[in-house]
């Protein structure tokens, strides 16, 4: 069967032989775990056991990817003959995933067997008769010991609470140095649109000014042309009563009479 595919496709070849001898990995896996007799040596082999079982998850949806990208270019009868052995393939993996399941469960009950009611009476029971088979020293220095152990252990939370207070200490600080910070932004901020305020205000009188200014320069060449144009029309016609002499303006000369009669 896997000649087959590996003529049908190279890719989907490799990956059923992967497969392939990781399903063979799970029985032997399983076949050396019932010979197991301790919990935490069963434990460690249903982990790695479960790990193969998740890499088989894998390689059995990358060669469902490659039968769907396949089905375009072979015939339906190959399609077919694909399917079949991505459902053993998935058969195949979920016997070894109930499998696993039932062991797991069984160490579960060992566990709790083994550590339930009547075994902690047996517990306290043999830390006493291991407590009245010792002498005083080693009484003394068991609870030496234990004194030890509580004392770092006392310590080790007095550095834990001490680290807490210096990151408290500098995030505060970080925090008032921000505060600041954004208050400055803020005065800035507050000055600079003050500053445009008055500019706006300084540049609007600047304009009014410049307004004024040109209607009286306008208004004083109005004027000019005015006693340009006067003085024209007198000297033209000085004789014209209409208009009126301009002050400082000396009247024109009148004409000179001979007073001998030319012969």
């Amino acid at each position: 069967m896997a000649s087959s595919i590996s003529a049908i496709s190279e890719e989907l070849g490799e990956i059923d032989g992967q497969i392939a001898d990781i399903f063979r990995a799970l029985s032997n896996g399983f076949q050396k775990f019932e010979k197991i007799k301790d919990s935490s040596r069963q434990s460690r082999q249903l982990e790695e056991l479960t790990g193969k079982m998740r890499e088989c998850k894998r390689l059995i949806k990358e060669f469902d990817r490659e039968v769907k990208d396949l089905e375009h270019t072979v015939g339906p009868d190959t399609s077919k003959i694909l399917n079949e052995k991505k459902q053993s393939m998935v058969k195949e993996l979920n016997s070894y995933v109930a499998l696993k399941k039932q062991y797991a469960s069984n160490i579960e009950n060992k566990r709790v067997d083994l550590f339930g009611g009547p075994a902690e009476g047996f517990e306290e029971d043999n830390n006493g008769l291991l407590a009245s088979s010792m002498t005083n020293q080693q009484l003394m220095d068991n609870g030496h010991h234990m004194m030890d152990e509580t004392d770092q252990a006392i310590e080790r939370s007095k550095k834990v609470v001490h680290e807490t207070v210096n990151v408290g200490t500098e995030t505060a600080a970080a925090l008032k140095a921000q505060t600041e910070q954004m208050s400055r932004i803020v005065n800035e901020l507050d000055s600079i649109h003050f500053s445009i305020k008055k500019a706006s205000q300084l540049v609007k009188e600047i304009g009014r000014q410049v307004a004024t200014d040109r209607c009286i320069m306008a208004l004083l060449f109005l004027i000019v042309v005015g006693v340009i144009a006067i003085i024209i029309v007198k000297i033209v016609d000085p004789n014209n009563k209409d208009i009126r002499d301009i002050p400082g303006l000396a009247p024109p000369a009148p004409s000179r009479k001979l007073l001998w009669i030319p012969e």
